[in-house]
């Protein structure tokens, strides 16, 4: 067999592992999400849930991940945590393998996905309504009162995927929400999951994930517009450490 052929190999192998095992596991976990009701309404089990089932989709996938700068995660207090967006494995391989417990901010479309939305929705995510500027802006208001509460969320300031890689424009939701709060803005920046499961395609690619969490950067008297550009600056920073370390060890 040629090395392209083994890799059509591998990449079918896994993807049959995700849909053949990684299904009956997405259904006992739900019941297990509903089941966590009866002892917390409030949904405080289901991101565990979920964490315990977005590690195993990882693992079937054949994805290994790997977190530098988990220093910079403070177990206490609440933080607007913000990466940038390259794939639809980041949110597995985020809330896989972030070590603080946090809210999603997600485009409210997601929350109609039977089961995995059903069980966001349940868990208290907070859904933005991007076509509504007085709805978004609604759930913004309701977020930051959520944070200054003492719950952590995480966004991806882009609002969508970026295909080539390289980082979009970021909205301005994200630091709307930071600087109503006065909570951190802790950075993050995730490579290696582009091509894991491309658009269109129902195909998993093995693949290694390099997650940098940076610094944290103070919200409190800065501007929306400063805010945004220091977090811009430390996300891009960030990945360029990855792609000179990706070139130091010859990946």
């Amino acid at each position: 067999m040629t090395l392209c052929g083994r890799k059509e190999g591998i990449v079918l192998l896994r993807t049959l592992l995700v849909w053949i095992i990684g299904l009956p596991v997405t259904l006992a976990l739900f019941l297990a999400v509903l089941l966590s009701l009866i002892a917390d309404r409030r949904g405080g089990y289901i991101h565990g849930i979920g964490t315990l089932w977005l590690r195993i989709i990882l693992w079937l996938s054949g994805v290994k991940v790997t977190v530098r700068g988990l220093e910079n995660v403070q177990k206490d207090g609440p933080a607007v945590l913000l990466s940038n967006h390259q794939g639809a494995f980041d949110i597995p391989a985020l809330q896989g393998y972030i070590p603080k417990r946090f809210k999603w901010v997600a485009k409210k479309s997601l929350f109609k996905i039977p089961v995995v939305g059903w069980s966001m929705g349940l868990a208290g995510y907070i859904s933005i309504e991007r076509e509504s500027a007085g709805s978004a802006y609604k759930s913004i208001e309701a977020a930051a009162r959520e944070i200054k509460a003492g719950t952590s969320v995480l966004i991806f300031p882009e609002g969508t995927r970026s295909e080539s890689g390289e980082l979009l424009p970021f909205k301005r939701g994200a630091f709307i929400l930071a600087a109503k709060s006065g909570a951190p803005v802790v950075p993050i920046a995730i490579r290696g999951t582009k091509d894991i499961m491309k658009k269109g395609s129902l195909l998993i690619r093995p693949s290694n994930v390099v997650i940098t969490i940076g610094a944290p950067i103070r919200s409190v008297a800065l501007s929306e517009s400063e805010l945004k550009e220091r977090a811009r600056e430390a996300i891009e920073a960030l990945l360029r450490q990855q792609i000179e370390m990706e070139k130091s060890f010859g990946q």
